[in-house]
């Protein structure tokens, strides 16, 4: 199967998608906030803050897992996306290690199925386009490098991130 046949996007909410992982776009202190971060605290229930909280929080850039208790999913990946501040902050390499990292986590904890948010284009707003064509360039090197890792979705809110992510993966090879 090819890299890009392991690909998927959908519109939708991340917290009903039944995979091995889902990843949350998490702040620093992983103890929940808005977006996509609150939705999937609240979908998990309390006991994802209480495993959190043993977690000492998260780096920029670095990722970290969890049960997924009342979600489809059985685990979360939380990662911490860079806020945008211009570009000359690091913040590219910064996105693209939540890619690896998280990927890195799945793979070492037996994931073979994980769903991604468009990590930092909300509140913390990095540029749609641009954290889009890093997303989709890292998950593609981790799945060459990375066969255990079945599928990788990219689950989208709204109807502009969908067609983002839809022309970059159409472009792929």
């Amino acid at each position: 199967m090819s890299v890009k046949e392991r690909i998927s996007i959908v519109e939708g909410d991340i917290t009903k998608l039944n995979v091995d992982a889902i990843v949350n776009a998490a702040n620093n202190s992983l103890l929940g906030g808005g977006g996509v971060d609150g939705a999937i605290h609240w979908a998990a229930g309390p006991k994802l803050l209480d495993e959190c909280i043993t977690l000492n929080g998260c780096e920029t850039g670095d990722a970290k897992i969890t049960g997924g208790y009342n979600l489809p999913a059985r685990h979360v990946i939380h990662t911490v996306g860079p806020i945008w501040r211009g570009g000359n902050y690091g913040e590219p390499e910064k996105l693209a290690s939540c890619y690896r990292k998280s990927m890195e986590v799945a793979v070492a904890n037996g994931v073979q199925t994980i769903a991604f948010p468009a990590i930092s284009t909300g509140v913390y707003g990095y540029p749609l386009e641009e954290a889009a064509q890093i997303a989709v360039s890292q998950v593609v090197e981790c799945l060459n490098e990375m066969p255990s890792i079945k599928n990788v979705t990219f689950v989208l809110f709204g109807a502009k991130n969908y067609d983002i992510y839809k022309a970059i993966l159409s472009n792929l090879k």
